[in-house]
């Protein structure tokens, strides 16, 4: 299909969206519009954003439809073999999944508006954006002109955000065969050579993992706000980011820091090493998975792993970072009910709402946890010969290479291969079970001096963590080498 994107009356925040279909051989045609988005697992409803919705055939004739569902449309083409369909869409909203315009910024995720007819995904998709001559466009798509996208295919359509603004900055730089675009839109000057110095360091710690990225580009849309905010969404080649407040402040730094690392790593975990049942995407409906864990828990896992590794992160910074997933955790739902399996398959029933209490787990902090056990499992028994990485490496070449999808056997049996024993222990316990972890894991934090103190009810009765430093040299060893980092002795803080 072909888009034409335009927002004559930006004020209003509608974006006006024309799709074009050719080579019509049906006498009637499905149109849907996506359901959700791959990145945030809960029905979204996109099309209650719709304002006006017409057809019509090439002769500017209207062509009779009627809804099926709430985000589906049948149309009548009554021989004619191309149709436009013409519709305004509602665009008020930041978010890293969101689409929004006004006088001098068009942000738009394709999946929230653009439609697609049934049996046509794998068609090849154009998107023209009728903005200003001087706006630059940032987006992971091939450009076709400065204002024409072009994408293999719907898929690769709705997985491509993009920005234009005439106060978009720019900077590029490679990293072994791959090029970084870093897109920034804020009232923020950023320090480039820094950014690009921090990025290079936990990409290349990155590859050392997987030995190879999936595409030849990669692109960071970062939208800062004067507000708070911190969300990201990966994508194909690309991550859509939106942070704040833009004070310019070493916090802002940081997040930015810690949800790079963290989309970047969902390249291959999630994007390439994706769970069979989201091969393909159906848009239609739910797409009930329970490795969820795997994508969100050890990406999460991983995201300030590599921040460390690189030397983008100190132990001090590291150390902070783990303390926070931890409270996280315990603080918040370490007796709940749920495993990791049955919260990963309920995200979409209330995944991203508080909902009951101690119902679900967090499949992205429990799902850290459990993932920074097994690694630690893996480098204890082997003396750090294996590890998590193996894990991870050998997903990407069976499963994300070929892209053929893995299933909740395929990642156990991995596991299993790794660590070259059965770790029913650890699926039992970890993921299945919803036993608390506070005694598994002091025992594997021991091997790296660490030590959690978890009080499920304090003075003022809430939960309280604190994460201790073991005065243990050996362990401190072994944290050097978890951490790969050089051993200092030094004198230890008795808690955070």
């Amino acid at each position: 299909m072909r888009y034409s994107l335009s927002a004559p009356n930006p004020v209003a925040r509608l974006i006006h969206v024309e799709a074009f279909l050719n080579d019509i051989q049906t006498p009637t045609v499905e149109l849907q519009l996506p359901s959700w988005r791959p990145g945030r697992y809960e029905l979204q409803n996109f099309a209650r954003n719709i304002q006006r919705f017409e057809i019509f055939d090439e002769h500017g004739q209207r062509l009779p439809f009627r809804k099926l569902t709430k985000d589906r449309w049948l149309v009548q083409t009554q021989g004619v073999t191309n149709l436009i369909a013409r519709y305004t869409y509602y665009a008020n909203v930041i978010n890293a999944g969101s689409s929004y315009v006004d006088e001098r910024l068009l942000y738009v995720n394709p999946v929230n508006l653009c439609l697609y007819a049934e049996g046509r995904l794998r068609e090849e998709c154009t998107l023209e954006l009728n903005v200003d001559q001087g706006w630059p466009v940032a987006c992971g798509l091939t450009k076709t002109d400065d204002r024409t996208l072009w994408a293999a295919d719907y898929y690769e359509l709705v997985d491509s955000p993009l920005i234009a603004s005439p106060d978009l900055q720019h900077h590029a730089f490679d990293v072994g065969s791959m090029t970084t675009h870093v897109w920034l839109q804020g009232n923020i000057r950023p320090d480039w050579q820094r950014i690009e110095t921090d990025f290079r360091r936990f990409t290349e710690a990155q590859l050392q993992v997987f030995g190879e990225f999936p595409e030849n580009d990669y692109h960071y849309l970062i939208l800062v706000l004067p507000t708070p905010y911190y969300h990201g969404v990966e994508h194909r080649n690309s991550t859509a980011l939106v942070l704040g407040p833009d004070d310019d402040t070493v916090e802002l730094y940081t997040d930015l820091l810690g949800v790079s690392s963290h989309e970047l790593f969902h390249a291959w975990n999630i994007i390439r090493i994706r769970p069979t049942e989201l091969l393909p995407y159906d848009f239609t409906r739910e797409n009930y998975f329970s490795t969820c864990f795997v994508a969100e828990g050890i990406t999460t896992y991983y995201g300030d792993l590599m921040l460390r590794r690189s030397g983008v992160f100190d132990d001090a910074a590291y150390r902070k970072e783990l303390h926070v997933l931890l409270k996280r955790h315990f603080e918040n739902n370490g007796r709940a009910f749920q495993s990791l399996l049955e919260s990963s398959w309920d995200l979409w029933l209330d995944g991203y709402d508080k909902g009951v209490p101690d119902r679900k787990v967090s499949v992205y902090h429990k799902g850290a946890i459990v993932a920074m056990i097994l690694d630690l499992h893996l480098r204890r028994k082997f003396d750090h010969a294996r590890t998590l990485d193996d894990v991870m490496r050998r997903l990407w070449e069976r499963f994300g290479k070929p892209f053929v999808g893995y299933t909740p056997d395929d990642y156990r049996a991995v596991c299993e291969e790794v660590a070259d024993e059965s770790l029913d222990w650890y699926f039992d316990y970890c993921i299945s079970g919803n036993m608390p972890l506070e005694d598994l894991l002091n025992d594997y934090l021991a091997f790296v001096g660490f030590h959690m103190t978890y009080d499920p009810t304090d003075t003022v009765g809430n939960p309280t963590v604190l994460l201790h430093d073991l005065d243990n040299p050996a362990a401190l060893i072994e944290r050097a080498r978890w951490l790969n980092t050089p051993f200092v002795a030094v004198d230890l803080p008795v808690s955070v």
